[in-house]
Parts: structure tokens; sequence; C-alpha cells
């Protein structure tokens, strides 16, 4: 199963992101999604899973769950925007992979035998960090996470 990670789009979706998304069989969204659009134009690809992010506080964006557990492919996804809010222990909740967002900042690390994986931002670009997403390969034995780095002008 391919699975499409993305967060921190801010309200902007890029062609670049829906084009490396393309072909994905779900997609998870960590937050700060910015704007509900975003939302409507992932789910034309594949079911997605969402959670708000700190500048989802008005709107539709703002009742979006805060945290969220999603089982696919066999393995145990947890959502939360900030790694700081998780508020629960991976290992002993059985969780394959927690997925965070906020910083802005990609990182696949693997601790205790969770993975923790933050796709960085596909909105906006801050500071000198890239504008990523990942693609998530689950299967059987494993999970495998790939950062994308988006070819971005701007």
């Amino acid at each position: 199963m391919r699975i499409g990670v993305i967060s921190d789009t801010h309200g902007l979706l890029r062609p670049e992101a829906l084009e490396a998304l393309a072909g994905v069989e779900h997609i998870l969204h960590a937050g700060d999604v910015g704007d509900p659009k975003i939302l409507d134009a992932l789910k034309e690809i594949a079911p997605i899973t969402a959670i708000r992010g700190n500048v989802d506080v008005s709107g539709a964006c703002s009742a979006l769950p805060a945290t969220e557990a999603v089982e696919l492919g066999g393995k145990l996804f947890y959502i939360v925007h900030s790694i700081h809010d998780l508020d629960l222990n991976p290992k002993a909740a059985q969780i394959d992979v927690v997925v965070s967002g906020h910083t802005h900042k990609p990182i696949v690390e693997t601790k205790h035998g969770v993975m923790y994986l933050n796709p960085g931002s596909a909105g906006p670009r801050r500071f000198s960090l890239p504008i990523s997403l990942a693609l998530v390969t689950v299967n059987e034995k494993s999970v495998e996470a790939q950062i994308i780095e988006l070819p971005v002008q701007k």
C-alpha cells in the first residue's frame, strides 16, 4: 500500500504536491491545512485522514480532530500536529508510525521500534527548509518512508 503524507500546506496546494501524490491509496494530512479546499482537492486523489494544526483555529478546518489514529495496510498510524503534543506512549499503544508536522522540517527516524515521520511543509517556504512531503510504502513485513523534495522555485 502506498500512502501520501503531507503537512503544513497553510492554504497553498502546489501542483507539484498533487503530482507527487498521484497514485497513492490514502493521504494523511498532519495539520495546518489552512483552507478546506485543499482537503477537497486531495480527496480527488485518494481517501484522506486529516487533523487540524495551530493555524486551523477558525472556519471549516477548526472542526478537524486534534489527533487521529488510522489503520492502513495493517499498520497503525497516529497523527498529531506537533510532536510535543504527543500524549501517549506509541510503543505501549502498538502504534507503528507517528506522523507529525508543525516544524516544517522533514525527518524519518525510528525509536523503540516506532517510526516517527514529519513530511516537512508542502506549503509556503519557511526559512531555508525544503518544500516536501512523504511517500510511505506498507507491506506485511515493513513500513518504509521516503521524503520527497518538491521541485519548486519559491
